[in-house]
């Protein structure tokens, strides 16, 4: 039996999720969260963890993946979200047990995607590593992505302080540093040049 986890930030898409996995005899849907620390706390450990790889929380994806000690992780992205894919990569580099793909797949794929982690083989969507390569080296951290993604939907530092748990001052400052690294002036031109690089 493989133990699934599943961390995304919709409610609906969780529990989507959750409906198509627990339909299989092989899989067992132990949990469901909403924010990437509390994917930590699963006692015993699960055996693949499904996650968005937006998921907000204290903690960074790249920081999760790490600490969930090799166990396989399937990312679900966006095709057209360019900061995702270069997150996702990003992660992929660091642990061989982690998969990527679309959420436009089918449900038997998601089925087949989740196994074949599970049994330590890789699943990456091509067309997502195309796209990859084509937005180019990202300079922004993942947690300055995620902020400027919070932003870009008009969140005000203050929501932006309160998701991520941290301080409005540590919010500037990551904001000042994304400046500076996109060479903007403002926080929409910022949104913009990262838009249109495939960061965000």
């Amino acid at each position: 039996m493989i133990r699934v986890v599943i961390g995304h930030r919709g409610k609906l898409v969780r529990g989507a999720l959750a409906v198509v996995l627990s339909r299989e005899s092989d899989l067992n849907v132990v949990a469901e969260f909403d924010r990437a620390d509390e994917v930590l706390e699963v006692s015993g450990g699960p055996d693949v963890v499904v996650l968005d790889p937006l998921l907000p929380g204290e903690i960074g994806m790249a920081e999760l993946c790490d600490r969930l000690d090799g166990r396989a992780v399937l990312m679900l992205i966006e095709r057209d979200d360019g900061g995702s894919i270069s997150l996702a990569l990003s992660v992929v580099k660091q642990s061989p047990k982690v998969g990527v793909m679309t959420t436009d797949a089918s449900p038997g794929d998601l089925v087949d995607a989740v196994r074949e982690v599970a049994d330590g083989r890789p699943v990456f969507d091509v067309g997502l590593a195309l796209a990859a390569l084509r937005a180019g080296d990202n300079p922004l951290t993942e947690r300055e992505g995620e902020i400027l993604r919070l932003i870009s939907t008009g969140a005000t530092v203050q929501e932006v302080a309160h998701t991520l748990c941290l301080s409005p001052g540590t919010v500037r400052n990551y904001l000042s540093r994304i400046l500076s690294k996109t060479s903007a002036r403002s926080r929409i031109e910022a949104i913009r040049k990262a838009q249109d690089a495939g960061w965000l």
